[in-house]
C-alpha cells in the first residue's frame, strides 16, 4: 500500500501517534539545528551510502542542465543567483524544485498596507505566480507569460504541479511539491527529517491544477528527490546548507528568522539533507543499475548567513538579483490574471534592498574550494582533481600541452562535498583530502561528516586506500560544521592541512612525512570566515590567510619546521570576501580583496593599498607572482570573475594593466583556480555547467 492510500482518519491516527515522539524530541532537534546527530537504533531507513570502491565510468553528456532544490519559492533567487541567471543567460536549462508550499501564516500583505485575512492555498499560489513572473522576465519574456500548467506523477503515488515556459532555446521548469509548511499534530519539515513514523500533507494551492492532496513519510521525500534526478538527468545540482553555522542570537545579533542556535530558517537545512541524502541515493542506483555512474557536480548555498557577515557583492549585481526578486513579489495592482494574487507582495517593490536583514547583497557558498584543483603529473601533463557523481575524480590532459582533459576516472570516496584540495608532496605524490558525509540517516539516526585523505603510493602510480582524518570536533553537532581542507606540502615531507572550525576558528592536522597523521591542533585566531589561502613562500614556510568579520586573519611560521602561530596583521581595511595572498621577495604577504560590497580589488602590501580599477567583478581573488628572468618575482596574475560572471585574468597591477576574458564565454560551476608554470606559462583551470572541466592559457599579449 503507497502512501496515498491511507485514509484522513488513518493519517491523524498516525500522526498523532508520532506526536508524542515529536514532542520529547523537540528540545534536542532544536538544539540540533534541525539534523540529528546521535546514532540510533529505531532508524528505519538508514542512508545507502555510494560504494567507496570508485565507479568504472561515467555517464556521457550531451546537454547540460541545473537542478535547484529549495525549501520555499524565493530562495533560489535569494541565495542561489547570480549563478543560476548565469547559467540560465547561457543557455542551460533550469528545473526548480520547491519543497513546501510556502504558505506560512497565509498573509500576503504589501507593505503599508492593512493586513488581509488569512488564506494558506491563495498565498502559496501567489507565491507560485511570483515565480513565474521571475523566471519569465529571466528568459527574456513578459512578466505575465502564461506558462504550461500540468500535474507531474512521482515515485510514492504523490503528485506535484509543474510549470514549464522556453524562450529562444531556453527553458525553466518549476517543480512545486506543497508540502505544507504545518502539517496535522503541528508537524514541519524538521520533524519528518529527524524523526521516524512522521508523517506531512501537502496543501493544495489556489487554482493548482493538482486536485487530491499528498501524504508523504522520510523515505518518500528522498526517494521523489531521487526520482526527478532520475527523470532530468542533471548535471548542476543546487542545494541549501546542509549545516549552517552556529549562531547566538543576542541584543546585537537578533534572531530574526533564523532557527535556534543556527543561522538558517528551520526549513533549509532539512531540505538539503533530504536534497544530500537523494543524490547519494541516486548516484548509487544509477551506478548498480547502468554500471556507470551519473556525471554532474553540486554547490551548496549559504541561507542567512548572508545577514551575519559583510556583504560580497557590487551593486551591480544587487541590482541583477533585485530585478528577479521584484519580479516575484509583484504588486496588488498588477494584472497577472492570477486571481489569488501576483506575487509575494512582502517582498515586493525596493523591499529587498531596503530590509536589514540584507540577504540579497550576498551570494556564499557552503563550501568555496576551488574545483577542480590542478596539478601537473611527472610527464608534464595537467591533472585536475574534482566531485563528479558525489565522489572523488580524477582527469588526465590527452597530452602534455593538449588543453584538453580525457575520461574522468572514478577514485571512490563517496558521497563527497564539493570541498577538496590536492597536493604534490615532497616525493612527487598526489595527496588529496576531501569532505565526507560519513552518515545521513536521519530519523533519530547518525548525521555526520568527517574529513577523508587519499594518497598515491608512488609519483603517477596507484592510489592507495581511503583514510579517514575525522574532524577537528568529537562532537557529531559541531564536527557537521567543519570547513573546507585548505592544505600545503613542504620540502621537508609534511603535509599541512587547515580547515575551519564549527566555532569559526582555524584548526590544522599535520601528515609528517612517514605518511602518518599528527593529532588535531587548534590555532588562536578570531572568527573567520571559509575558503581558505594557503601558500608556500620562497623559504618554505607555510602561510595561512582568511576573511574575518574587521580584518584579514593571518598565520605562519617564522622558520620552516616551526609551528603555524597567528600573526596580526594592522591596518588593513575589512575584507567583503577571500582573500588572495602572494609572498613577496621582503617576506611579508601581500594580499589581494574586495571591500564590503566592492567591485574593485585592492593589493594590500607594505602598509599601501593600489586599486585594480579594470579588474571590476565579484567574489574571491586568485593571485600568484610570475617569475622573471634571474630567478626575481615578476608581476602579480589575478583571476576572479568579472560582473557578469565569466572569468577573467590579469596580469600586474599598474593603471594600464586591463583584464584578458576567454575566446568563449566561459561560465564556470563554482570557483576556478589557475596553475602557474615557468615564467608566463598559466593555465587557468573550471567546470563547465555541463559537468566537465575545461582550461584556458591566458596569454599577456592577448587582448580583451
Amino acid at each position: 500500500m503507497n502512501s496515498r492510500s491511507a485514509g484522513p482518519a488513518a493519517t491523524r491516527r498516525q500522526a498523532l501517534a508520532a506526536l508524542a515522539a515529536l514532542t520529547a524530541a523537540t528540545a534536542a532537534t532544536t538544539a540540533g539545528c534541525s539534523g540529528s546527530s546521535g546514532a540510533s537504533p529505531t532508524s528505519p531507513v538508514p542512508v545507502r551510502p555510494l560504494s567507496p570502491r570508485p565507479a568504472e565510468s561515467f555517464a556521457n553528456t550531451e546537454n547540460a542542465l541545473l537542478l535547484q532544490i529549495l525549501a520555499h519559492p524565493d530562495d533560489d533567487l535569494y541565495f542561489m543567483n547570480p549563478d543560476a541567471e548565469h547559467m540560465l543567460t547561457a543557455g542551460v536549462p533550469v528545473v526548480c524544485v520547491y519543497v513546501t508550499a510556502g504558505e506560512a501564516a497565509g498573509i500576503n500583505r504589501e507593505a503599508g498596507t492593512p493586513r488581509p485575512g488569512a488564506d494558506k492555498a491563495a498565498y502559496s499560489a501567489a507565491r507560485h505566480q511570483g515565480l513565474r513572473q521571475a523566471y519569465a522576465q529571466l528568459l527574456g519574456l513578459d512578466k505575465f507569460t502564461r506558462w504550461r500548467r500540468s500535474v507531474l506523477e512521482l515515485p510514492g503515488g504523490v503528485t506535484a504541479e509543474t510549470n514549464v515556459l522556453g524562450n529562444g532555446g531556453r527553458s525553466v521548469r518549476l517543480i512545486f511539491l506543497n508540502i505544507a509548511m504545518l502539517s496535522a499534530g503541528n508537524v514541519r519539515i524538521p520533524q519528518l527529517w529527524n524523526l521516524p513514523g512522521i508523517l506531512m500533507r501537502t496543501l493544495i494551492a489556489a487554482d493548482s491544477p493538482v486536485r487530491a492532496p499528498s501524504t508523504y513519510r522520510h523515505q518518500t521525500l528522498v526517494d521523489v528527490l531521487a526520482g526527478i534526478m532520475d527523470r532530468y538527468r542533471p548535471t548542476v545540482i543546487h542545494t541549501l546548507d546542509p549545516d549552517p553555522d552556529f549562531q547566538v542570537h543576542d541584543a546585537t545579533h537578533p534572531r530574526d528568522n533564523d532557527q535556534p542556535g543556527c543561522s538558517d530558517h528551520r526549513d533549509h537545512t532539512p531540505v538539503a539533507l533530504f536534497a544530500w541524502k537523494a543524490i547519494a541515493q541516486w548516484a548509487d542506483d544509477v551506478a548498480r543499475r547502468e554500471k556507470r555512474a551519473p556525471r554532474f557536480t553540486v554547490t551548496s548555498f549559504r541561507g542567512y548567513y548572508n545577514q551575519r557577515w559583510p556583504h560580497n557583492l557590487p551593486p551591480a549585481v544587487v541590482e541583477q538579483k533585485a530585478r528577479a526578486v521584484a519580479a516575484y513579489g509583484g504588486s496588488p495592482q498588477w494584472d497577472c490574471g492570477n486571481a489569488a494574487g501576483c506575487g509575494d507582495y512582502g517582498q515586493g517593490g525596493t523591499r529587498p534592498l531596503t530590509n536589514r536583514k540584507g540577504w540579497i547583497r550576498s551570494t556564499h557558498y557552503r563550501y568555496p574550494s576551488a574545483l577542480p584543483t590542478p596539478l601537473t603529473d611527472p610527464d608534464g601533463r595537467l591533472v585536475a582533481y574534482g566531485a563528479l557523481g558525489a565522489q572523488a575524480v580524477r582527469w588526465r590532459e590527452t597530452a602534455p600541452g593538449s588543453g584538453r582533459f580525457g575520461a574522468p576516472q572514478g577514485l571512490g570516496g563517496g558521497p563527497l562535498a564539493p570541498a577538496l584540495c590536492a597536493v604534490r608532496d615532497a616525493r612527487g605524490r598526489h595527496v588529496l583530502i576531501a569532505l565526507r558525509f560519513s552518515a545521513l540517516d536521519g530519523q533519530g539516526g547518525a548525521n555526520t561528516r568527517e574529513l577523508v585523505a587519499l594518497e598515491q603510493r608512488t609519483p603517477g602510480g596507484p592510489f592507495r586506500a581511503w583514510t579517514g582524518l575525522g574532524t577537528p570536533d568529537s562532537d557529531p553537532e559541531h564536527g557537521r560544521r567543519v570547513g573546507c581542507p585548505a592544505a600545503v606540502a613542504t620540502p621537508d615531507g609534511r603535509v599541512h592541512l587547515f580547515v575551519r572550525t564549527a566555532d569559526k576558528g582555524l584548526a590544522t592536522r599535520i601528515r609528517e612525512a612517514n605518511g602518518a597523521w599528527g593529532p588535531w591542533q587548534r590555532l588562536e585566531g578570531g572568527e573567520i570566515q571559509d575558503g581558505l589561502t594557503v601558500l608556500l613562500d620562497r623559504q618554505a614556510r607555510v602561510h595561512v590567510v582568511a576573511a574575518g568579520r574587521d580584518t584579514v586573519h593571518y598565520w605562519a611560521q617564522d622558520r620552516p619546521g616551526d609551528p603555524v602561530a597567528l600573526r596580526p596583521l594592522a591596518g588593513l581595511p575589512r575584507p567583503g570576501e577571500q582573500p588572495g595572498a602572494v609572498p613577496s621577495p621582503d617576506g611579508s604577504i601581500a594580499l589581494v580583496y574586495r571591500p564590503p560590497a566592492g567591485a574593485v580589488p585592492y593589493v594590500h602590501s607594505g602598509g599601501t593599498s593600489v586599486p585594480l580599477r579594470h579588474f571590476e567583478g565579484y567574489g574571491p581573488v586568485t593571485a600568484h607572482a610570475l617569475a622573471a628572468s634571474g630567478g626575481r618575482q615578476g608581476p602579480l596574475l589575478l583571476l576572479s570573475r568579472d560582473l557578469n560572471g565569466e572569468v577573467q585574468v590579469q596580469y600586474g597591477t599598474k593603471p594600464a594593466a586591463k583584464p584578458l576574458r576567454p575566446p568563449s564565454r566561459l561560465v564556470p560551476v563554482g570557483t576556478p583556480t589557475l596553475l602557474a608554470g615557468e615564467g608566463e606559462q598559466v593555465r587557468v583551470v573550471g567546470m563547465s555547467p555541463g559537468a566537465a572541466p575545461w582550461i584556458w592559457r591566458p596569454r599577456a599579449t592577448s587582448r580583451a
